[in-house]
């Protein structure tokens, strides 16, 4: 079952393993450099994901065309979104809360390499409503 504990142990987790990333590559290279060895990080961490998922949109019961993917959906219930730019800007996370929604997640991570601290100013964790209705523990 999952529950607001465990979507923080996961976030947990997850950032450490993007840290362990960046330390290891650092800063300033292409996103897709970053998800390649993200994939393997998590891999080695035995963490189940599922990388550039397309994410559907029902309208009306209806499947519209879109192309829309996130970079990684993990355990189900989490979003990581990947960047590698100078600036964040909030279509990013617009984006990343899109993308929550949809895939009805209660939580996502928005993080950012191309900066000197990935724990400092690389990262942003969101919640929406679905993590509010989780039991806590």
């Amino acid at each position: 079952m999952i529950t607001q504990k465990y979507l923080d142990e996961l976030t947990y987790e997850v950032i450490g393993a993007s840290i362990e990333v960046h330390r290891i590559i650092g800063r300033g290279l292409l996103e897709t450099v970053y998800h390649q060895c993200l994939k393997e990080e998590l891999s080695i961490r035995n963490i189940n994901f599922k990388s550039e998922i397309k994410i559907p949109l029902i309208y009306k019961g209806k499947e519209l065309v879109t192309d829309f993917r996130c970079d990684f959906f993990i355990e189900n219930c989490l979003v990581v979104e990947l960047k590698s730019v100078t600036q964040m800007i909030p279509i990013y996370e617009a984006q990343l809360q899109t993308y929550m929604n949809l895939l009805k997640a209660p939580k996502g991570i928005l993080l950012n390499f191309n900066c000197f601290n990935l724990f400092k100013e690389g990262q942003k964790t969101f919640v929406n409503e679905h993590f509010k209705k989780l039991p806590l523990k």
